[in-house]
């Protein structure tokens, strides 16, 4: 059984997308300087799309980012510690997170979503590598549940 399966089909679901968008505001939170404020900004006129947006948006996207993290997530319980491997890996995880967002948001019928992505993206790795950690840990917790 995969990921998604696993963690989206439990009565936790909602509690997994909960967790996963407070992840979110705190990272955008945490962010300084000009690039800080970009990102804030950025995400401030998303949250204002419609109220719940962005846990809509987390709830479709989680079932392909889980699949696309599975087999490092898998690989990382073969050598005994999934959530210290995908940290270890975060380059090889962010890429796979940012292969899901990517084609989302040129699919995104929304212009200030597809924009704002476009204009964010060249700095998106960083902040999904730093990311990656604290989403391990979210992972694992769900797993164990």
């Amino acid at each position: 059984m995969g990921l998604s399966d696993e963690l989206l089909n439990s009565n936790d679901k909602a509690l997994l997308v909960e967790d996963c968008c407070t992840l979110i505001d705190q990272q955008v939170q945490n962010k300084s300087g000009i690039s800080g404020i970009t990102l804030k900004s950025a995400f401030a006129a998303i949250k204002g799309i419609k109220p719940g947006y962005i846990s809509d948006v987390v709830e479709q996207l989680l079932p392909p980012c889980l699949n696309a993290i599975d087999p490092i997530w898998n690989e990382g319980k073969e050598k005994g510690d999934p959530v210290g491997y995908l940290v270890n890996n975060s380059s090889v995880t962010a890429d796979a997170l940012l292969s899901i967002t990517d084609v989302r948001a040129k699919q995104s019928n929304r212009s200030i979503v597809r924009g704002t992505y476009e204009k964010l993206r060249g700095s998106a790795k960083k902040h999904v590598e730093e990311a990656v950690p604290d989403f391990a840990k979210i992972i694992d917790k769900y797993t164990k549940s």
